[in-house]
């Protein structure tokens, strides 16, 4: 029979174990469910160009892009991508968040979101973006903003803020001609000035045209007014329609070429400042209006994991962005997403250098690291808790051989060896740890097993130290890892034992004749 002493072992022992298990069942559950839920609207691999093709790095042929990547091995799907910021405003609340576009026409994204919808709370969620100006938003954004699915909102995109500086602050600029006078009277006065005739067609010469078209390309690079800005474009479109004669030196215009030229110039030499600015100020409107969108979704955030605010179709997507008809990149989908780096290392020889390949582990590296980070150091501390109920059980063998010295001396003068002394004691450190490890293993896996009603339980009395606000879910994941929970079973038995092995040694060496008068 087992002392009480030893019973309290047994528990210490058996407690250390189940703490562990059920702690990193809970971490590796909400691990896999997070990496889950990451998955199901992350591309598995990025595709974006920096080529230099244009200056933000938006893909224009985008369609072909998709298509050429499409055609590569493990490649389920390839949609669109386009991810940002805006302004979101809620009966006078706003506040910046993160969107990130949907490609409809792709099921696995639709799909993917579905699945993260909060029909709890939320139970008129739905994830049917469509095309129109229509939004799924976090948990976290309703709770802070007091909305549900059915409200309003509105999106202030922030490159509309850029267009509005950018008008505004032409508007502080005198016109064109006064602005860059030498510039400006330069070149009106070689195009004034040069003109030839060749062939009955009007030309100007080699040296006399590139001079002039640089000195207004250089004008056009600076903050213009808009109106301004279309004249002067259109005067170089006119001098780029010329035709070059390299025997002639000189390029040759048609007469309706030379006509714009010269009426774009007499039209930027009678420009009215305050007419323009007018002009500018009003066709504002149509820039600062923001985007009006129905909330038709709410899934369930997590504060553990950054995720978009926003989800939204991606023709909203596309014009909160300020691409136009453009993206930012190529969302790749794969067959298996854990195969991703050694996808990307093979597609990057494929697609060529000026193709950019970002896999979901690349994207969510800091995430992912921090996640590991906490494992290890929940591993470092429970472990002494093992640890501490291992002194515990060596503080009782302690207590036992004192109370044991008669019996230790009979046998020794009886003729029991050291070593079999060491046994009787280290075997029952071995008994004690093999039933507190699987005790614990086993208790922690029912825990495991009904941990929602336990998390139930602690909520009607007020306590939940694991909200679903924060965590993203209503019940904790959690995932029993088998060669996890025998290795701390295993970490458990030998402590045990060694713990049981050191009281052993020194029983092993008392006097035997000390031990029969209990001295």
């Amino acid at each position: 029979m087992l002392s009480s002493f030893s019973l309290i072992s047994l528990v210490g022992v058996m407690l250390g174990v189940l703490v562990l298990v059920v702690v990193m069942a809970v971490y590796s559950g909400l691990e896999r469910n997070v990496k889950s839920r990451l998955l199901g609207f992350t591309p598995h691999v990025l595709m974006s160009l920096h080529d230099g093709e244009s200056a933000d790095g938006r893909m224009t042929d985008w369609a072909s892009a998709a298509a050429k990547a499409k055609a590569l091995p493990h490649v389920e799907a390839a949609t669109a991508y386009v991810a940002d910021n805006v302004i979101v405003d809620v009966e006078s609340w706003q506040r910046p968040v993160l969107f990130r576009g949907v490609d409809t026409s792709d099921p696995a994204q639709v799909a993917g979101i579905a699945s993260m919808l909060d029909l709890e709370n939320h139970p008129t969620s739905t994830a049917d973006l469509g095309i129109d100006d229509r939004v799924v938003i976090s948990s976290i954004l309703a709770e802070q903003l007091r909305i549900s699915v059915g409200n309003k909102l509105r999106l202030y995109s922030t490159r509309n803020f850029e267009a509005v500086m950018r008008a505004y602050k032409a508007t502080e600029n005198p016109p064109l001609r006064t602005a860059f006078a030498e510039n400006w009277n330069h070149a009106t006065q070689i195009l004034s000035s040069t003109w030839k005739t060749s062939t009955g067609q009007p030309a100007l010469p080699f040296a006399a045209y590139r001079e002039a078209y640089t000195l207004l390309d250089h004008i056009l690079a600076e903050s213009l007014r808009e109106p301004e800005r279309e004249l002067l474009s259109n005067l170089l479109l006119a001098m780029d329609s010329s035709e070059k004669d390299e025997t002639a030196q000189v390029f040759r215009f048609d007469a309706k070429s030379k006509s714009a030229i010269e009426s774009a110039i007499a039209e930027l030499n009678t420009t009215d400042a305050e007419k323009m600015d007018g002009e500018t100020l009003k066709g504002l409107k149509n820039v600062v209006l923001p985007k009006e969108a129905e909330v038709i979704g709410v899934y369930q955030a997590s504060q553990m994991a950054v995720t978009p605010d926003l989800f939204v179709p991606l023709p909203l997507a596309q014009s909160l962005a300020g691409l136009g008809q453009a993206v930012q990149g190529i969302a790749l989908r794969l067959d298996n997403p854990y195969d991703a780096e050694t996808f990307a290392a093979s597609a990057r020889q494929t697609l060529g250098p000026e193709v950019s390949l970002v896999t979901w582990g690349q994207q969510y590296q800091a995430f992912f690291s921090l996640i590991e980070q906490q494992r290890g150091m929940m591993y470092f501390l429970l472990s002494f808790i093992v640890l501490v109920s291992a002194f515990s059980m060596m503080a009782v063998m302690f207590t036992v051989t004192i109370q044991k010295r008669r019996e230790i001396g009979v046998m020794k003068a009886l003729g029991a060896a050291p070593n079999q002394i060491v046994r009787v004691f280290l075997y029952q450190g071995m008994i004690l740890g093999t039933l507190g490890a699987i005790l614990g293993v086993g208790l922690g896996r029912v825990v495991i097993h009904f941990r929602g009603a336990i998390q139930a339980l602690f909520r009607s009395l007020g306590f939940d130290p694991f909200t679903s606000s924060f965590t993203g879910f209503n019940v904790l994941p959690a995932h029993n890892d088998p060669l996890e929970q025998a290795v701390f079973a295993l970490m458990a038995f030998f402590l045990c034992s060694l713990a049981a092995l050191i009281p052993a040694f020194f029983a092993a060496r008392s006097d035997a004749a000390k031990s029969l008068r209990n001295l």
